[in-house]
């Protein structure tokens, strides 16, 4: 059993905004591979389960993702390197994606979050950008805003990218997901 993250606020004021690229893609990916299962609400989170995969929503907002993330990990038993964590990067420009075995949290709260949860770094990660040429002025009111439908043009082959990307990494391990992806 391997599990996937998508990071993000939950409510219906934060459906579509920059923060919730993870959301996304387990809506996605759950789209795509018409993924039929209910969402589960336990340990602090929205659990869909297929045969061999949760895909998880953590319920606890953003800024404290790591305790839905810890919660589950623990409840099913799946070890980090089996978990993927998908979140939006302010660090990356708008659609490029980057595919890591594990790292440091940078600037991003959820992530944060999570390492801070864990106790560690080593945990599998998509960053999915949603940076411009350069920072806005201010980052709360950019990343909770919504893309403009120019910006989704850009985003959405990337979701469809990432989306491939948990396939890969459900059947194979990250490595074979960053060597085919990056």
């Amino acid at each position: 059993m391997k599990a996937v993250f998508g990071l993000g606020n939950p409510g219906l004021k934060y459906v579509l905004t920059r923060h919730n690229v993870g959301f996304q893609v387990i809506g996605l990916y759950r789209k795509i591979n018409q993924t039929r299962s209910r969402a589960v609400r336990t340990c602090l989170s929205l659990v869909y389960r297929t045969e061999d995969l949760l895909l998880v929503k953590p319920m606890t907002h953003m800024n404290a993702s790591g305790d839905g993330v810890k919660a589950v990990l623990e409840r099913f038993q799946i070890d980090y390197a089996d978990a993927l964590i998908v979140y939006d990067d302010l660090d990356l420009p708008l659609g490029k994606m980057r595919i890591l075995p594990k790292g440091g949290a940078g600037t991003h709260k959820g992530m944060i979050s999570v390492v801070a949860r864990l106790e560690s770094e080593e945990i599998p990660r998509i960053r999915i950008g949603i940076g411009g040429l350069s920072w806005p002025p201010d980052t709360i009111d950019y990343v909770l805003g919504r893309f403009t439908p120019n910006e989704w043009k850009q985003l959405l082959p990337t979701l469809g990218r990432a989306v491939e990307a948990i396939d890969t990494f459900r059947l194979s391990d990250i490595n074979t997901a960053m060597n085919k992806f990056n």
